[in-house]
């Protein structure tokens, strides 16, 4: 079996279309928000009642979990995110549909565009806030950008299909 095989499938060019548009997608929007709006300078901005545009520097992984201040600790991120791509790569060379496929491009391309961040800042850039609250309460969802929205939808997509398509397929 040659390493090509590895990482190629019937599926590969859709699967890699998406994680390119997802990452230039994730991508514009920091570099508009960082560079071009300013948003350390001018931010937050109130979108609505229930979404603000704010800087968050995450220097941990999801959910602001396992926060690294050193860049010993970003490298360790980065690798751990690069071995995670890669064996992302070689399942969506195996991918048997496009819902698969659409799904591991997704993850693909909002991991990479984070790790772009953490290659280029030291930190992943995060900015859209979704809150909630009343007059004695208040709920506040982690802050998050366009690579994390990818890698969610695309784990939906990954969950969606073995618990609906294969009941879909099976019926009369």
């Amino acid at each position: 079996m040659s390493l090509r095989s590895y990482f190629t499938g019937p599926w590969t060019r859709v699967g890699l279309t998406v994680a390119l548009t997802a990452c230039a997608l994730d991508q514009a929007s920091k570099i508009y928000l960082l560079f071009v709006f300013d948003l350390a300078a001018n931010g937050p901005v109130r979108l609505g009642p229930f979404i603000d545009i704010v800087l968050a520097r995450n220097t941990g992984i999801s959910y602001g979990l396992f926060q690294t201040q050193g860049p010993l600790g970003q490298w360790i991120l980065l690798a751990f995110k690069a071995v995670a791509v890669l064996l992302l790569s070689v399942w969506l060379a195996r991918a048997k549909d496009r819902l698969i496929a659409l799904s591991l491009g997704l993850i693909i391309g909002g991991a990479a565009g984070n790790a772009i961040d953490r290659l280029a800042y030291g930190w992943v850039a995060d900015f859209v806030f979704f809150h909630i609250s009343t007059a004695d309460w208040r709920f506040n969802w982690y802050v998050f950008n366009l690579a994390d929205v990818a890698i969610v939808a695309g784990v939906i997509g990954l969950l969606y299909d073995p618990l609906v398509m294969d009941r879909a397929a099976k019926a009369p």
